[in-house]
């Protein structure tokens, strides 16, 4: 039997996003075609609207509604700490564990030679020049990259050229309340914490 067209392009489309494997793409075109076509164009307009009503942050590279993010545009927030993460997600799930008050900066990758992801890939230089604005505040900076190698290897590369260019600033690790190999956005707001609360100089 010979799949629709309609149908096959859906599952196509399925299968290229992360995690989603052949059977996956097809159950979940299978079940969209059971929801009432009312809700389909609400998920479709939602699909449309995900890169027009969504800006980076200047600042921070975070993913919000407005630039500024409504996190650097918070006065409530200590502009001396500075906490670096991988990805968007990272700063859901700190902002989840509600202990962190200050500022983040989202790399947007991890360095990575085996997949060609050097430092000049993600938001390294950035960050370099946010600490080395005369205008910065910051006194401290959070690494909280993923405990894993890739991970230890972007936070080991920026130390480096943290303490190249003497920025006078305290640089921390998170602590390990992560367990190894795992990501910060599987980890619950408990665990978060312990984990901000342990953090070590680096």
């Amino acid at each position: 039997m010979k799949i629709p067209s309609a149908i096959s392009q859906v599952i196509e489309s399925f299968e290229r996003l992360p995690g989603i494997g052949p059977k996956t793409a097809q159950r979940l075109t299978f079940y969209l075609l059971h929801v009432p076509q009312g809700e389909l164009e609400k998920i479709a307009e939602g699909f449309q609207n995900l890169k027009k009503g969504t800006v980076i942050c200047s600042e921070c590279f975070v993913v919000g509604e407005a630039d500024p993010c409504e996190i650097c545009s918070d006065s409530q927030r200590d502009k001396s700490l500075i906490c670096v993460v991988e990805e968007p997600l990272d700063v859901l799930a700190l902002e989840k564990s509600g202990k962190y008050i200050g500022l983040y900066h989202v790399l947007h990758g991890r360095i990575d030679p085996l997949n060609n992801i050097g430092p000049e890939e993600i938001y390294i230089r950035q960050l370099l020049d946010r600490i080395r604005n005369p205008q910065s505040r910051v006194l401290e900076v959070i690494l909280a990259t993923n405990p894993t190698m890739e991970g230890e290897a972007t936070a080991m590369y920026i130390t480096k050229q943290l303490k190249s260019q003497n920025a006078k600033v305290k640089i921390t690790r998170i602590g390990r309340g992560l367990p190894i190999g795992s990501d910060i956005e599987y980890a619950d707001s408990m665990t978060l914490e312990r984990a901000m609360e342990g953090r070590s100089e680096y």
